[in-house]
């Protein structure tokens, strides 16, 4: 069974940089579109960033600038790093490939 698992989250102050890894076990995802998700508090999970197999990648715009989403050549890691955060990107970040997810990091920017 191939399985996402999330590390690099945890607290900073407005304006510092996360840089979070989403390992597949069991497998690789070469052959999926792999993201990041986000859910705030209170909020519904949105979409953040996905790297397509052409390695091509899309952001939302409240992202577009700061973050950035790579992949290693096998697609048996992905990264999202994140620059210039704000209290806004708080939230619970997911990994997502195909049908997959995480199991979701805790990101708290505070001001």
């Amino acid at each position: 069974q191939v399985n996402l698992v999330e590390s690099g989250g945890g607290s900073v102050r407005a304006g510092a940089s996360l840089r979070l890894s989403c390992a597949a076990s069991g497998g690789t995802f070469s052959n999926y579109a792999m993201g990041w998700f986000r859910q705030a508090p209170g909020k519904e999970r949105e979409w953040v960033a996905t790297i397509l197999t052409s390695g091509a990648t899309i952001y939302t715009n409240a992202v577009k600038g700061r973050f950035t989403i790579s992949g290693d050549t096998g697609r048996t890691t992905i990264y999202l790093q994140m620059d210039s955060l704000q209290p806004e990107d708080t939230a619970v970040y997911y990994c997502n490939a195909g049908s997959m997810w995480g199991q979701g990091i805790q990101v708290t920017v505070s001001s």
